[in-house]
């Protein structure tokens, strides 16, 4: 590989990884709280309203239903109207963000309902109200499960910002497409690929141990 090739590759990687983590922690800002909601107004919930669980399901069931590729098009009226622009690495970040935010949603809605339901009661019993049940139990006893689930949309997120890379967003994907499948260049390729790999078996291993050491807690 050439240097100014191995350059390209160091400029899309951090193109990627800026991707990642910035529609990552959108996705945990909006979507954390959007599980709660799904939990605290579910049948038996804490604040139990059917109506705004369903209408708030069937939102989120609505996006998480539409391909990200066609997602990503779609998008693109309102990708230029918050970023200015329908290409590049910050316009890929809004639709990534929007898809991300309903998947993680339902993920850490998974999490919170695991959560021992007699610790609820037993905080509820010594007077506690909804907000106090959310801190003090909810979210703290689900939090394993929240960082991991956490974990898996940040990988999810790592190959749609390579599909991002289709429609001119950079980073990896772009790189692949442009050099190695139109140019027929095998070493980009076989670079890009590695490259995604470690990335993703790395996130993941940070993911792992953090949770780990959060179980032991």
């Amino acid at each position: 590989m050439t240097p100014i090739m191995f350059e390209l590759l160091i400029r899309s990687l951090w193109e990627t990884v800026l991707m990642t983590v910035a529609s990552g922690l959108i996705s945990l800002v909006a979507g954390l709280p959007l599980g709660l909601a799904l939990v605290v107004t579910a049948r038996g919930g804490i604040a139990e309203n059917l109506w705004i669980n369903r209408v708030l399901g069937a939102v989120i069931n609505g996006f998480r239903s539409v391909p990200f590729i066609i997602l990503l098009v779609a998008l693109i009226p309102l990708t230029r109207l918050i970023v200015g622009t329908a290409l590049g690495t910050w316009a890929a970040v809004v639709p990534l963000a929007i898809a991300a935010t309903p998947y993680y949603a339902r993920i850490a809605e998974v999490s919170l309902r695991e959560v021992d339901r007699g610790l609820i009661d037993a905080v509820r019993a010594m007077g506690g109200n909804r907000w106090t049940i959310v801190r003090e139990v909810l979210v703290p006893e689900a939090l394993p499960g929240i960082v991991a689930g956490f974990t898996v949309t940040l990988v999810t997120l790592i190959g749609a910002s390579a599909m991002a890379g289709a429609i001119g967003a950079g980073g990896l994907g772009d790189l692949a497409i442009r050099y190695g499948y139109q140019r027929f260049d095998t070493n980009v390729m076989i670079a890009v690929v590695a490259v995604l790999i470690v990335l993703v078996c790395g996130m993941q291993w940070l993911g792992d141990r953090l949770v780990a050491k959060l179980d032991r807690k």
